[in-house]
């Protein structure tokens, strides 16, 4: 069996942001030379996220009214966890509502997706790099 890593690094200049990711993953498949096995997609960060959904522009505004519903930035006092200093309470609530990985499976050397699925990098406290595990394991 083959494994394969690899880190995919991100500086979101914003806040929040969502960027597909589909592209880097597939080089890394094409660079591990695997052609049967799995993909597994991970935020190395507790306020980023990685998840799969649809590339598509209206769908990201609605994550991102979404998520603002449940987890409102401001007010900054709302989270016990600005206590410590961070204003980033809301990251670690909406990064937990998107997830923390995706796995993906690997046929003929293809990531193996429904219709339209992409993978997305989910920043929820940006302004700094912050990385993505990519692991492939398989033959």
């Amino acid at each position: 069996m083959k494994s394969y890593r690899k880190e995919l690094w991100f500086e979101i200049p914003s806040r929040r942001g969502f960027v597909n990711i589909t592209g880097e993953v597939d080089a890394c498949l094409r660079a591990s030379g695997i052609s049967e096995g799995l993909c597994l997609v991970n935020a190395m960060h507790i306020t980023a996220s990685v998840f799969i959904n649809d590339d598509e522009a209206g769908l990201h505004q609605d994550f991102e009214r979404w998520l603002e519903q449940f987890a409102p930035h401001e007010p900054l006092n709302l989270y016990k966890h600005n206590n410590t200093g961070e204003d980033n309470g809301d990251g670690h609530l909406k990064r937990t509502i998107m997830g923390r990985e995706v796995v993906v499976a690997i046929t003929d050397g293809k990531l193996d997706f429904g219709p339209w699925e992409q993978i997305f990098y989910g920043e929820f406290d940006g302004r700094r790099r912050k990385r993505v595990l990519v692991k492939l394991i398989g033959e």
